[in-house]
This record gives C-alpha cells, sequence and structure tokens, in this order.
C-alpha cells in the first residue's frame, strides 16, 4: 500500500527565521519555491512539518501553533516525515522532491520562530529537500511517499570459483555484512550478485552496465594481488572518476602493521557519476576486515556522492 502524505497548508514567508504564513499555492522550480526566503541552489530549498508533529508539540505545552508557525513551507498529515530517509522522494503530480536532511541547527533566540513559541521543533521533526521536478502545490493535494531503495552490485573475480572448483565465499561475505548495515540503518536494499573470471574484458563490461543502470553501489572481490591474473585494481580505475585513496591507505597500514602481507593488496575505492566502487582482496577475512573500515563513512559518502552537504 502506498503512503501519502496530504497536505494541509503550503507557506511562504519573505525572511528567514519568520513564521511562514499559508498562502493558496506555491509554485516549485529548481531554485525551490518562488518567493520564498529559502529558495537556491542548495540541498535545503523546501522545508516540511508534518500535523502529528505540530499536534505532539501542542498537547506537551498545551499551546497552539498556527500551520506554518514553525516555519515550514508544507504542512502535511498522514506520515511522520522525520521517520524518512534523505533521498527519499515525494511527487505529486509533475512535482518531485528529494528528501535532503532531517531538521537542522536551531537559532534559538536569533529566530523569531523561537520567539513566538518558545520552542522550535524544526530542528528536530522538520525535513528538507530539494526539488527534482517543479510544478506547482496546494492544500488537499496528496504527496505520494517512495523510500529510496538502494541498488548494490556484487561482483566476484576468481577463475576457480567460476568453474565451480570452489564456491564464491567472498562475495557472500560482502552481501552479508552490506544487507547487516542496511538493515541497522533501516534502509531498503536491492543486492545481486555474479562470479566471473579473471578477465578484463568481461570485468570492464560488467562494472559499465552496473555504472550505466545507476548501480548506487559496486563491491569487487579477488584479483588486486600481484599474480599475472590479478587485473581488478587496473580495469576499476579506468571506470573512476575520483578516487578515494584514503580509505584503502589506512586498512593497508593497520592491517599490514600485524601482517605484512596486507600492504601487497592493491585495492581501489572511487566514484563514477553517482555509483561508489569499491574492489576488495577476494578472501572472506579481508572482505570483513576491508567492510569494517569502509561501513564506518558509507553514509557520509553516499550522501557526498549525491550532492548533500552533511557537514
Amino acid at each position: 500500500m502506498k503512503k501519502q502524505a496530504i497536505i494541509r497548508s503550503v507557506n511562504t514567508s519573505e525572511n528567514k527565521g519568520e513564521v511562514k504564513l499559508p498562502v493558496q499555492e506555491i509554485k516549485l522550480t529548481d531554485q525551490g519555491i518562488e518567493g520564498d526566503a529559502h529558495a537556491g541552489p542548495h540541498h535545503r530549498q523546501v522545508s516540511l512539518l508534518s500535523v502529528e508533529s505540530i499536534r505532539k508539540y501542542e498537547q506537551n505545552t498545551r499551546s497552539q501553533v498556527p500551520l506554518g508557525g514553525f516555519g515550514e513551507n508544507i504542512t502535511t498529515e498522514g506520515i511522520v516525515l522525520h521517520q524518512a530517509h534523505p533521498l527519499d522522494r515525494f511527487h505529486c503530480g509533475e512535482v518531485l522532491l528529494e528528501m535532503t536532511q532531517v531538521g537542522k541547527k536551531c537559532h534559538g533566540k536569533r529566530c523569531a520562530i523561537y520567539k513566538d513559541t518558545g520552542e522550535c521543533i524544526m530542528p528536530d521533526e522538520g525535513i528538507f529537500c530539494r526539488v527534482l521536478q517543479g510544478g506547482t502545490l496546494k492544500a488537499g493535494d496528496a504527496l505520494e511517499y517512495q523510500a529510496k531503495q538502494f541498488s548494490l552490485k556484487v561482483i566476484t573475480l576468481s577463475d576457480r570459483a567460476a568453474a565451480g572448483i570452489y564456491p564464491d565465499r567472498s562475495g557472500k561475505a560482502v552481501l552479508e555484512e552490506a544487507g547487516k548495515w542496511f538493515r541497522q540503518k533501516e534502509l531498503g536494499l536491492d543486492a545481486d550478485s555474479l562470479v566471473i573470471p579473471d578477465n578484463q574484458e568481461l570485468f570492464s563490461m560488467e562494472l559499465s552496465a552496473a555504472i550505466e543502470q545507476g548501480a548506487d553501489l559496486i563491491i569487487t572481490t579477488g584479483s588486486t594481488g600481484l599474480g599475472s591474473r590479478d587485473i581488478a585494481p587496473e580495469v576499476a580505475k579506468a571506470h573512476i572518476e575520483k578516487e578515494i585513496p584514503g580509505i584503502m591507505e589506512l586498512i593497508r597500514v593497520k592491517h599490514g602493521m600485524v601482517n605484512p602481507n596486507a600492504l601487497l593488496s592493491r585495492s581501489v575505492a572511487g566514484i563514477a557519476g553517482r555509483t561508489l566502487l569499491f574492489v576488495l582482496p577476494g578472501s572472506t577475512r579481508a572482505v570483513k576486515e576491508y567492510l569494517e573500515e569502509i561501513l564506518k563513512s558509507l553514509w557520509h559518502m553516499i550522501l557526498m556522492v549525491n550532492n548533500i552537504d552533511s557537514h
């Protein structure tokens, strides 16, 4: 069943930090809402707050706040908005919004909203979106909620695993570790895996296909050593637009201090478009060691490649 948020009010203000006033309709462009103080070429163009949050505040404080009173552009009912995640989307007709942030820093006594209400719930329960497709919205319209489904492509490079001589354990380890991380984050994941031989042309073709299909993540295992058939880093680098060297350097040094052979891994990381690509060694132990470090900053990387400033 599709989740919908019914728009109860659309609101604008000429200045930032002010209570927004209801208007008949709002017009959205790639800059945000026409005539609103928060419009501009950034990732917090449109603010939304749910009636559910407002009612909870009113019950706790025994006060009443008009729609738009917390500075939100769109007041909705039907979904607890702050439980959504960045990169989730809302659409109504031709309008498409992409969520970029939950909450924001409160300016306290310098904010007109804070002065009027004594407290502002936007820093905790408001959300912010950018406009992907413009159009008009008004009270009574329904915003359909679409949770982001992340896509992961796992590619194992191994002549012997591809020939069926032994099972693919490293690719399975990637699926298990990544799957656990996405579940903990309460994020949707669509994962696909395959095993191929250490073949440069075939590997390049699979990488190209996954990137063109818009995979959020590509994680490969194997073919990172010094043997004549170890080709993964060279092929991957041909697809990478921006390399992320620090992660792999840290992992090599960290584990190389205990096991010098770990320094021989030629694993690489980088981005191609908005796809994050990680080339890992082929052992299950190495997969877990590498992912332990990668997953610490993966969410920040995802936001960065999607042009969301989360600093």
